[in-house]
C-alpha cells in the first residue's frame, strides 16, 4: 500500500524574492515597513470596530473578519520572507513548509470567500434596503463568517492532503519566497495531475463567485452599486486579479519573476491596502475613529489629573 508521504527531503531552501545582493537590505526595509503597516492597520480596524458601538453592524463585522484574515495571511508569509533578506540560506523544514502552505491556503481561500460575502452584503443593502436587517441579521452574519472559515479549512485540508502524498526527491530549492502551490509541484517527482485538477476546480469556483457583484438587473441599480461600493470593487479587483493571474493559468505560461510579483500583491500589498481602502472613503469609520480618539484623550486627561 502506498504510504502517505514518501518524501526523502527533510528540508527545503527558499530561493527568495531576488538574489541581487544590493537589493537585499532595501527590500528588507520596504517589506518590514509594509508588514508593520499591515498589522497596525488591520488590528487597528478590528479594535475600532469592537470599541465603536455605531459600527456594530453586519457590514463592519464582515470587515473586521476580513482584517483578521489579512493580518493572519500576511503573518504566515512575510516573517519568513524577511529572514530571506538577511540570511545567506533561508532553510525551512518539510514540516514547517507544509504548515506554511496549509495556513496560507486557509487564509487565502477565506479571503476569497469573505470578499464574496461582503459583495453579497452590499448587494442586499442596495437592492432590498427595507429587508436588509432581516436578510442580513446578526445570526446570518455569524453563520456566513463561520462558513467562510469552514470553506477555508475544508479547501486547504484537501490541498494539503494531496500535497503531502507527493514524493519530493528532486532539488530542494523552492523557487519562491514561501511554500506556494506551483513551486512545490515543480519539485515533485511523482504525478501532480490530481493536484492541478483540484486547484483548477476549486480555484475556478472561487473566482467565478465575483459574478455576484454584477448580478444587479437594472442599469440604475448597477450604477448605484458601483458608486456605493467602489471601495469594495477596488479591493476585489486587486485580490481576484492577482490570484487569477497566479493560479488560473498553466505554470509553464508565467515566468518566475511574474509569479513572484503577482504573489507580492496578494500576500503583502492587498492586506496592507484593505484597511486604507475601506476607511479613507468611509464616513462612518472616520467618525468612529474621531470619537474613539476623543475618548482616549479624555481618559488620558483624567488619569493625568489623578
Amino acid at each position: 500500500m502506498e504510504q502517505v508521504n514518501q518524501s526523502s527531503l527533510t528540508e527545503f531552501i527558499l530561493d527568495g524574492l531576488t538574489d541581487i545582493p544590493e537589493l537585499q537590505l532595501p527590500l528588507f526595509l520596504i517589506f518590514l515597513g509594509v508588514y508593520l503597516v499591515t498589522v497596525v492597520g488591520n488590528l487597528g480596524m478590528i479594535i475600532l470596530i469592537v470599541f465603536s458601538s455605531q459600527l456594530h453592524t453586519p457590514m463592519y463585522y464582515l470587515l473586521s473578519s476580513l482584517s483578521f484574515i489579512d493580518c493572519c495571511q500576511s503573518t504566515v508569509v512575510t516573517p519568513k520572507m524577511l529572514v530571506n533578506f538577511v540570511t545567506e540560506k533561508n532553510v525551512i523544514s518539510y514540516q514547517e513548509c507544509m504548515a506554511q502552505f496549509y495556513f496560507f491556503c486557509v487564509f487565502g481561500v477565506a479571503d476569497c470567500y469573505m470578499l464574496a460575502v461582503m459583495a453579497y452584503d452590499r448587494y442586499v443593502a442596495i437592492s432590498n434596503p427595507l429587508l436588509y436587517n432581516v436578510t442580513m441579521s446578526y445570526q446570518v452574519c455569524l453563520w456566513m463568517i463561520a462558513g467562510v472559515f469552514g470553506m477555508g479549512f475544508l479547501s486547504s485540508t484537501a490541498y494539503a492532503i494531496f500535497m503531502i502524498r507527493l514524493l519530493f526527491c528532486k532539488a530542494n530549492i523552492i523557487r519562491h519566497y514561501f511554500c506556494d502551490y506551483f513551486p512545490l509541484l515543480e519539485l515533485s517527482c511523482s504525478s501532480t495531475f490530481i493536484n492541478e485538477v483540484l486547484l483548477w476546480s476549486l480555484g475556478s469556483f472561487n473566482i467565478f463567485i465575483i459574478v455576484s457583484i454584477l448580478n444587479i438587473h437594472s442599469t440604475g441599480g448597477r450604477l448605484k452599486a458601483f458608486s456605493t461600493c467602489s471601495s469594495h470593487i477596488l479591493a476585489v479587483a486587486i485580490f481576484y486579479g492577482s490570484t487569477a493571474f497566479m493560479y488560473l493559468q498553466p505554470p509553464s505560461v508565467s515566468s518566475l519573476g511574474q509569479s513572484k510579483l503577482s504573489s507580492v500583491f496578494y500576500t503583502n500589498v492587498v492586506p496592507m491596502l484593505n484597511p486604507m481602502i475601506y476607511s479613507l472613503r468611509n464616513k462612518d469609520v472616520k467618525v468612529a475613529l474621531k470619537k474613539l480618539i476623543q475618548k482616549v484623550n479624555v481618559c488620558t486627561a483624567k488619569n493625568d489629573l489623578y
